[in-house]
Order: C-alpha cells, then sequence, then structure tokens
C-alpha cells in the first residue's frame, strides 16, 4: 500500500447521518475508509453504510460481533450483503463462532473478517479482573493465532503489540490498530495502549484508526492530511 489514504481509517464516531455525511464531506479526498461502529449504527442503521458506499467510500463495519457461531454467521452473512470492506468479530467468541463468520463472508470475496484481541482501552490490571492472567500481549497473540487459524484476514490490536504478532505469526494478515493519536496530542480520552501514526506503522500496523483528533478538529480534511504525512513519514 503505497498511498497513505489506504492505511488511514476515520472512525465516525457520532450520532447522525447528517453529523457523519459533514465529516465525510470535509475530509474530501484526504481518505478511503471509514468505520462505522455501535453508536452511528444504532442511531440510523443500515441506511448510513449504503449511502456511503455508494458515495464510494470504502467502510469497516465495526460491531464486534460476539454471540453463539449460528447468530454471528447471520450477521456476518447480512453484513456482507451490505457491500462492507471489513467488519470485525471478537476472538474470544472461540473457533467455532469465527468459522462460522469468515465462512458467512465468503458471498462477498473482497471483505475482510477482523478478529478483535484485546480492546485498546484495556491494560493487565483490568485483565486480571476478568479472570485473564499475565500481560497484555501474551493475551493478544493468544486470540491472534486463534483468530489467524479459523480463517480470519487480520486481526484487531493496538500497536505496542505488533511487533511480537509480527514476529510470532507472520506478516501475511492485517493488523488494524485503534487507539492511535496524532504527534502532539494529549488527550487520549478512554485509550491505555496509545501509539502515534508513524509509531504503528513502523510497529508492523498495515491500517491505523483514527477517531476524535480527526473528526472533532477546526478542519478534519487538514487533520487527516497531517495524520497522512505521519504514515507517509
Amino acid at each position: 500500500m503505497t498511498d497513505p489514504r489506504q492505511r488511514l481509517i476515520i472512525a465516525l464516531d457520532v450520532s447522525s447521518a447528517a453529523a457523519a455525511q459533514k465529516i465525510v464531506a470535509a475530509v474530501g479526498d484526504a481518505a478511503f475508509t471509514y468505520k462505522v461502529g455501535m453508536q452511528l449504527y444504532t442511531a440510523v442503521g443500515p441506511s448510513i453504510v449504503r449511502d456511503l458506499i455508494a458515495s464510494g467510500r470504502r467502510i469497516f463495519l465495526d460491531l464486534k460481533y460476539h454471540d453463539i457461531p449460528n447468530t454471528v454467521g447471520k450477521a456476518v452473512c447480512e453484513a456482507a450483503r451490505l457491500g462492507v470492506s471489513m467488519l470485525t468479530v471478537h476472538a474470544a467468541g472461540g473457533g467455532r463462532m469465527l468459522r462460522a463468520a469468515t465462512e458467512a463472508a465468503a458471498v462477498n470475496p473482497a471483505l475482510q473478517v477482523l478478529g478483535v484481541t484485546v480492546l485498546t482501552s484495556m491494560s493487565d490490571t483490568d485483565l486480571e479482573k476478568i479472570g485473564v492472567r499475565g500481560h497484555t500481549v501474551d493475551q493478544v497473540l493468544r486470540l491472534a493465532a486463534l483468530a489467524m487459524a479459523d480463517g480470519c484476514h487480520g486481526i484487531v490490536a493496538s500497536a505496542r503489540e505488533a511487533p511480537a504478532l509480527r514476529q510470532e505469526l507472520g506478516y501475511d494478515f492485517a493488523i488494524v490498530t485503534p487507539g492511535v493519536r496524532p504527534a502532539g496530542s494529549t488527550n487520549l480520552h478512554d485509550q491505555v495502549r496509545v501509539v502515534t501514526p508513524a509509531e504503528a506503522i513502523a510497529a508492523g500496523a498495515t491500517h491505523i484508526v483514527v477517531g476524535r483528533p480527526i473528526t472533532e478538529a477546526a478542519d478534519p480534511g487538514e487533520e487527516a492530511r497531517a495524520v497522512l504525512s505521519q504514515i507517509a513519514a
């Protein structure tokens, strides 16, 4: 991916189609791919996905499916028919659930199924409280290996774990990295394991997800281009 715009995913974490479309218009040609997550999808439903795809944008549907295999498989099939380019399932759902997702995604050969490992808002202490012992990187590696073994095309993880993932699992899969903040940012919001765009790419991430630093900027297009320059660097 020689064009840095292929690596940037802008998170549309807003509550209306109008707000989402305003951001997309402001960003212009500085990005190709937009994340539609639980907030926007719950507020307005699949219509926003259809509208953005019809306008030529790629959609990363970040609903983090986690349920019994049959339910997840049927949900992924519907998402595939919408024409999204990427979607997420929780790797912690287990092998049968992951296989149901990847098999259902086959109706859209261009769709990438990504296994979510450990949320970037979580620390070692948070994991221990839910019964997961050891370091965060250990759990990320376990879940990533499971996701890859059961057909996922990539994973979602912090770039802090990306070097270990590349060393253990190779390079033939996508690593999508949330928790990215442009160089110089001081507001981390609810993120814990945070990196800059340049650090994420250097660590082995294929894509980075950036939300509020771009979408809440006075000029989202200018901020997106600044992030692109950091990716290119």
